[in-house]
């Protein structure tokens, strides 16, 4: 507490005929108080400020608030409390004698002389609110603005991609910008503030807006290539079996050809006819099967165990690419469903990203205003 003075203290001492003592000292008192922005900007701060003697106990020194105006404010406070700017002051002096209790350990000389509750104060509950109009205009309404602005990407045609993306990517941006102007300019909290829980909200919104733009790409391609590898498939089945290749013909050109006589033939070596070769593969197969040698009975026995691990190793092997057939075919017609020309992913987008920003914004004013409400009457 600071007491004022001008060429000497600012103060007066009057005495009434009932034995009263009134005294008057202008001072400038500076009060640290604990506060918590968690619900900034919707937070409520309450200051109690004690007047009580650390000396003097209840049964010599008693204080408290008057009846009549226990306080007195100049002309420009308003009704309801002093405004400032995006401040709303208000003070309430309580009626009844507050305790209050001095910490001490009693043990040690050294210490505070008394101790316990046998003291009371007149207490001063100053509370503190803002003014969430401002709010309202600088960073609540920008950021739905935005985020109302990103769903308009839905009714952009998705092949025209420079359009569609410069929105997107321009609103993420901006997003990004408050909300880290927000965070430098608002008081340090030890969780996410109210504020920047919707600032992220909005910008997680619009990042969504995003990647449903990239799904719709990528099936935009993937259905092309669908498309022309269902058109080459058609194709063929409508020509019959494959195309086999023509055999080579040779032109001979129109020329008078001399047949040689038997005579001037030379003669040929001697060649086995088919009927010597036929009887000489009959001959080799006898021996064959005469001097074949039959298999021993444990390697028969490793052969079956071989044979029924390769069978389980080959189910198990199916059931796995079974397992990835059926995984491919549902992303295919997810695929083909968001990004063929007959696909709805933008109209659904079109009316799931607005119902559930209308969702979020109800539990976020319900709840925190909620809070809001709890702190101010508590």
């Amino acid at each position: 507490m600071k007491i004022l003075k001008l060429f000497e203290e600012i103060s007066s001492l009057r005495i009434y005929e009932n034995s009263t003592i009134s005294l008057s000292i202008g001072a400038t008192i500076i009060i640290k108080c604990d506060m918590d922005f968690v619900l900034y900007p919707l937070d409520v701060q309450k200051c109690p400020v004690d007047f009580s003697s650390y000396k003097y106990s209840v049964n010599e020194m008693a204080f408290h608030w008057r009846k009549d105006n226990p306080l007195t404010f100049p002309n420009d406070f308003g009704e309801n409390g002093f405004r400032l700017p995006k401040y709303v002051v208000s003070f309430d002096p309580r009626e009844e004698p507050y305790p209050v209790n001095f910490d001490g350990d009693g043990n040690n000389d050294n210490t505070a002389l008394f101790y316990g509750s046998d003291r009371i104060s007149a207490r001063l509950e100053i509370t503190l609110s803002r003014e969430v109009k401002s709010y309202l205009l600088e960073n609540y309404l920008p950021s739905t603005l935005f985020t109302v602005i990103s769903w308009g990407s839905f009714l952009i045609i998705p092949t025209i991609v420079p359009g569609r993306m410069v929105l997107l990517v321009t609103t993420l941006l901006s997003l990004v910008t408050m909300f880290d102007t927000v965070r430098n300019n608002s008081p340090d909290a030890l969780e996410l503030k109210s504020i920047e829980v919707w600032l992220l909200c909005c910008t997680f919104f619009v990042f969504l807006a995003l990647m449903e733009y990239f799904i719709v790409l990528f099936g935009i391609r993937y259905d092309s290539h669908w498309r022309r590898t269902q058109f080459v498939a058609q194709a063929h089945a409508a020509s019959g079996l494959h195309p086999q290749p023509s055999p080579a013909r040779i032109n001979i050109p129109n020329q008078n050809l001399q047949i040689p006589n038997q005579s001037s033939i030379p003669n040929l070596p001697n060649v086995e006819t088919p009927q010597q070769r036929k009887n000489g593969l009959e001959n080799a197969s006898r021996m064959f099967q005469a001097n074949r040698i039959n298999p021993e009975e444990n390697r028969s026995r490793r052969d079956l165990a071989a044979s029924t691990s390769e069978s389980l190793h080959t189910a198990e092997k199916v059931s796995s690419i079974m397992g990835r057939k059926r995984f491919r075919n549902v992303a295919d017609v997810a695929l083909l469903y968001a990004g063929s020309q007959r696909g709805k992913l933008d109209q659904i987008s079109l009316v799931f990203f607005p119902l559930s920003f209308l969702l979020f914004t109800i539990i976020y004013w319900v709840l925190y205003l909620n809070e809001s409400r709890k702190k101010l009457s508590s």
